[in-house]
């Protein structure tokens, strides 16, 4: 062990612990035992007992050792609650690891203060995010380290182990145990198994369906799937990304148009609306839509029926509306940029896709889903090698908060595989296809020297070109909001420029 290693002892205080402060002649208790058997730099107690009781046996306990004794109050519903306990343990344990740097942590967790539900948490922390030594104690054998003959190949899943969510299991009463439709949403949370249960009763309805979430987070995959669970699902599913289509062209696409009905308008053209009668027609990022726009739509929506351009007589349409956009459509309602009696027209039925962040338990399964993906599509590779992912690189994935969520972790999982060397990705490898993002910084007050000359032309489109990759990853590759980000009139620029690159 190095030098700067610290020694760290985490556990519960127990009703043992407390009975043996009062009177030591039944013993020392469990923790004081593991305190006198050992030094530590620092002992971290958490307690769930009355902050009086508590700070009573921390005094005591300075009498039996030297160590700094830090407290954590936490309080409770129950002495087995899995889900408290697991939050409890990990939140002070990353409150602990801000004080020193993790990689010099020693830890040590006992098994003896406490439930045997806080025992067996420690024990899944000290196998997946948190790799400790494991001891008890007892008045007959003293202190013993434990040895644990197995590994879990997961991170812990506190959601499993809370008690069943009453209103989860309402909405589940009305449905089949299979949802075959919605198998490639890989999730296994409380908040995500709501949503899923949420789609899954609204799929068999024909109400108008909005989705909100961040980029990445999978809202045309659950499109597809509430549409493939309707029944409507031998129909077509028409997805239509309204970013992405220029202001003047937004009417041509949806509706359509008739011969001669412009210049350029040599056959009929058959809009979006048409192409889905009968079907689900999947409009994302609505809330770029136009003004003028969203007034032509909410008439489709009303009447059930379209004008095609250059058209004087209406066609009947049946489609069912899925809408997306990641953003708050009902505050776009009140900044007046999305029309109040259009968004009561679509968010009939609203469900929230939540970023991995608030998925606890999620990522982990994404990981290991994402990469058998990977490793399959890759089969064919002449010399490939399905690759793993160490203990420390999937902990730093784990850790990091996944801004483009599902989209982005995909991205950094594919570039880990093909820079990989060996079967195993390794912590350094992933440290370095996390880091790649691209990171522009802005310098002030930067003065640079001519030198023998520069290439400013070349120093031009450097700067250009990082600022454009910057910017499709930000707007999620929407050339529209791309072009606002970087302050252009129209997304035709960045195509010219896109063009002019692949030229060279």
């Amino acid at each position: 062990m190095g030098t700067n290693m610290k020694k760290l002892l985490i556990c519960w205080i127990g009703n043992a612990d407390l009975t043996a402060a009062n009177n030591m002649k039944i013993g020392l208790g469990p923790i004081a035992q593991a305190v006198n058997a050992a030094e530590y730099n620092e002992i971290v107690l958490l307690s769930d007992f009355p902050k009086d009781q508590s700070l009573n046996y921390i005094n005591w306990l300075k009498s039996q050792t030297k160590d700094k004794i830090s407290i954590f109050h936490k309080s409770l519903s129950g002495p087995t609650q899995f889900g408290e306990i697991h939050e409890a343990a990990v939140q002070t344990i990353l409150t602990i690891f801000k004080k020193y740097n993790s990689e010099d942590i020693d830890l040590t967790f006992h098994l003896s203060p406490g439930t045997p539900a806080m025992a067996a948490i420690w024990i899944i922390l000290s196998k997946t995010r948190f790799p400790a030594k494991l001891i008890e104690s007892s008045a007959k054998y003293g202190v013993k380290t434990v040895s644990i003959p197995f590994d879990i190949s997961a991170e812990f899943i506190p959601d499993l182990l809370k008690k069943s969510d009453k209103y989860l299991d309402r909405l589940s009463d009305s449905l089949s145990p299979e949802a075959p439709e919605f198998r490639n949403i890989i999730h296994r949370s409380v908040i995500m198994k709501k949503v899923i249960a949420k789609a899954r009763i609204i799929a068999l309805r024909q109400m108008p369906v909005l989705i909100e979430g961040e980029s990445g987070t999978g809202k045309e995959l659950l499109a597809k799937a509430i549409h493939k669970a309707s029944p409507r699902s031998n129909k077509p599913f028409i997805a239509v990304n309204c970013g992405a289509i220029p202001s003047e062209l937004i009417e041509a696409e949806l509706f359509g148009y008739e011969k001669g009905a412009h210049s350029t308008a040599t056959k009929k053209k058959i809009g979006y609306f048409e192409s889905a009668d009968e079907g689900t027609l999947f409009l994302d990022e609505i809330a770029e839509l136009p003004i003028t726009a969203q007034v032509k739509i909410l008439r489709a929506t009303q009447e059930n029926e379209i004008v095609p351009i250059g058209s004087t007589k209406p066609v009947k349409i049946d489609i069912r509306i899925i809408s997306a956009t990641n953003k708050s459509l009902f505050q776009e309602t009140n900044a007046g940029k999305f029309r109040h009696d259009l968004y009561y027209r679509l968010a009939v039925a609203a469900l929230y896709l939540p970023p991995i962040r608030e998925r606890s338990g999620d990522c982990g399964l994404l990981i290991d889903k994402l990469l058998d993906q990977i490793n399959q599509e890759s089969f064919e590779i002449p010399g490939y090698v399905n690759k793993k992912i160490s203990a420390g690189a999937k902990n730093l994935m784990l850790e990091y908060q996944w801004p483009g969520n599902v989209r982005e972790l995909m991205n950094v999982l594919q570039r880990a595989v093909a820079w990989s060397i060996k079967p195993v990705i390794s912590l350094d490898e992933m440290k370095e296809a996390l880091t790649t993002h691209l990171k522009v910084e802005h310098k002030e007050n930067n003065i640079y020297s001519l030198g023998k000359g520069v290439n400013l032309l070349e120093l031009i489109a450097n700067y250009k070109r990082q600022y454009l990759t910057l910017a499709l990853k930000e707007s999620g590759g929407n050339m529209t909001k791309a072009a606002r980000l970087l302050g252009l009139s129209n997304y035709q620029t960045i195509n010219n420029w896109l063009k002019k690159d692949s030229d060279q």
